[in-house]
């Protein structure tokens, strides 16, 4: 079900000062734009001036940039993709347009949302009351500090722009400490903690579209992780799990709703869940960029009813080989297409063909595959309706688990937590788990949800290096019976831990090349 508020994506559109569709990461407003402080003055017009930031600027983060790096470069997925296959064999330059398009997606994200956090104080209507002005700043802080953590994580130290408008006659911009990085994120998901509405996620799907204050509270959570302060990583998800905020959705874990599965996550009926903490809130409008074009990509010929269906990607041998028990765990089925597998809620019912082999993996994509605009709610070719979580329940009672057995906080309610995932994909629950555990935990319930990368990365060098070094990136060989593996793998250096920045950006602002600087954060 969709959230009513998206009939106001169209206007908003018109008046917001930053447009997505720039080519400059700075996103600098044209001159004849739209005075939007002609716009917000009625609450509701207020509380619509973040709808745009959940939708547009993130069409090419989602659909062409996110599934390469957390899928391909982690070795989740593979392709024969001539353009993205360098993901996968750490070939990426500056010179990579599918790396272009994070980069300029991602400020667009934040020029967008800066937009909004230096407008509305002042253009708000004197009817519109603070708290109000503060809840759509704080959805606006949450969701720029989320392009940054996002930025920070694949290119390492970057340019903070927190008024794009105080760079229009300035192309010169310095990069930014990493750690400077994370102190501007914590401060905006601070600020969303205190000033997003709280909520309780109920079965009207439609009310949950938006981030709240525990979204703030939960992705605060990831964002220690990754810092590995556990304690403060434990102390926020707890509070997110204590709240009755979010549940699983399906299950039989103690906060878990009945009324689905791990399978119905990702049903275009169910956006918003009880489960999404932070989902992009893709429309039925079927114009290209506001709707997902993940399913074009994933999904095999004849299921979208378009041409697309390019099964571009397909789950790596060594993603397929992680499941404990292919048979038992439901994620499975959620995410891997097998031969012969039925999905009764694919286009009235689908069996997948007995020689499915996506990329020369003998299998295809489930997850995100939702059909024809006739079964699944809209949409067109390239731009469906079903919504792209950023982040959910599962993931947050995962991280919940790791702080706890990493030091943060009690070991025995971080089990409970990653049992409680176990037990919704239907496995047996493991009383001792390690951080070992956890991270191949992480690994099959966020499968093609792009995060494994990351994931990876965020265990150090070492590690990060091994792993990358030994992950299998073949094929099968269908000749022999049964069928034997064309094996590949690709030695990472510490220079791929990290993506280089664009060469357009390093030309039109050569301080990219310089060393970072801190951050004046002011007062």
């Amino acid at each position: 079900m969709k959230s009513p508020y998206k009939i106001y994506l169209l206007m908003l559109s018109l008046v917001l000062v930053v447009l997505a569709c720039s080519d400059d990461f700075l996103d600098r407003p044209p001159e004849d734009s739209f005075n939007v402080a002609d716009f917000y003055k009625t609450e509701a017009q207020v509380n619509a001036a973040t709808n745009a930031l959940y939708v547009r600027p993130w069409y090419n983060f989602i659909t062409n940039v996110a599934w390469c790096i957390g899928e391909l470069s982690s070795g989740n997925g593979r392709t024969w993709d001539p353009r993205n296959a360098d993901f996968t064999n750490f070939a990426i330059n500056g010179d990579h347009g599918t790396l272009t398009q994070a980069w300029e997606s991602l400020y667009a994200v934040i020029a967008q949302a800066n937009s909004v956090i230096n407008t509305l104080p002042t253009a708000a209507g004197p009817s519109v009351s603070e708290a109000v002005v503060a809840n759509a700043i704080g959805e606006a802080r949450f969701i720029r500090a989320t392009a940054y953590f996002y930025l920070v994580r694949i290119f390492g130290p970057i340019p903070i722009i927190a008024d794009n408008s105080k760079y229009v006659l300035e192309p010169i911009v310095p990069r930014n400490r990493v750690e400077d990085v994370y102190e501007f994120i914590r401060r905006d998901l601070d600020y969303a903690v205190a000033n997003c509405y709280q909520k309780i996620r109920g079965n009207n799907y439609s009310d949950n579209a938006k981030v709240s204050s525990g979204s703030a509270k939960a992705m605060l959570a990831k964002v220690y992780l990754y810092e590995r302060n556990y304690p403060m990583a434990y102390q926020m998800a707890n509070e997110v799990i204590a709240s009755g905020e979010f549940k699983l959705f399906g299950g039989d874990a103690e906060d878990g709703d009945p009324n689905g599965s791990y399978l119905d996550l990702f049903k275009t009926a169910n956006d918003n869940n009880p489960e999404s903490i932070f989902a992009l809130q893709w429309t039925t409008t079927g114009q290209y960029a506001e709707g997902n074009g993940l399913q074009s990509l994933f999904a095999q010929a004849g299921i979208t009813g378009f041409s697309d269906g390019w099964s571009a990607i397909g789950p790596s041998l060594d993603l397929q080989e992680a499941y404990e028990d292919q048979a038992m765990d439901q994620r499975f089925h959620a995410t891997i297409m097998a031969p012969g597998a039925f999905y009764p809620d694919l286009n009235g019912g689908f069996t997948v063909s007995d020689n499915v082999n996506h990329q020369g993996t003998n299998v295809g994509i489930k997850k995100y595959v939702v059909g024809t605009p006739a079964n699944n709610g809209g949409g067109a070719m390239q731009s469906y309706p079903n919504n792209t979580y950023i982040l959910r329940y599962g993931e947050l009672l995962l991280i919940h688990a790791e702080a706890a057995i990493m030091g943060g906080g009690s070991t025995a309610e971080g089990i409970r937590s990653f049992n409680k995932v176990r037990r919704r994909a239907g496995l047996p629950e493991n009383p001792n788990p390690t951080a070992e555990d956890i991270f191949n935990e992480r690994r099959i319930e966020l499968a093609f949800e792009f995060e494994f990368w990351y994931d990876i990365v965020r265990q150090g060098p070492a590690f990060a290096l091994n792993y990358l070094s030994n992950t299998e990136r073949g094929t099968f060989n269908n000749d022999t019976d049964p069928p034997t593996v064309n094996s590949e793998t690709y030695t990472a250096t510490m220079e791929d831990l990290l993506f280089p920045y664009p060469t357009n950006e390093t030309q039109n602002n050569p301080a990219l090349l310089d060393d970072p600087v801190a951050y004046d954060f002011g007062g």
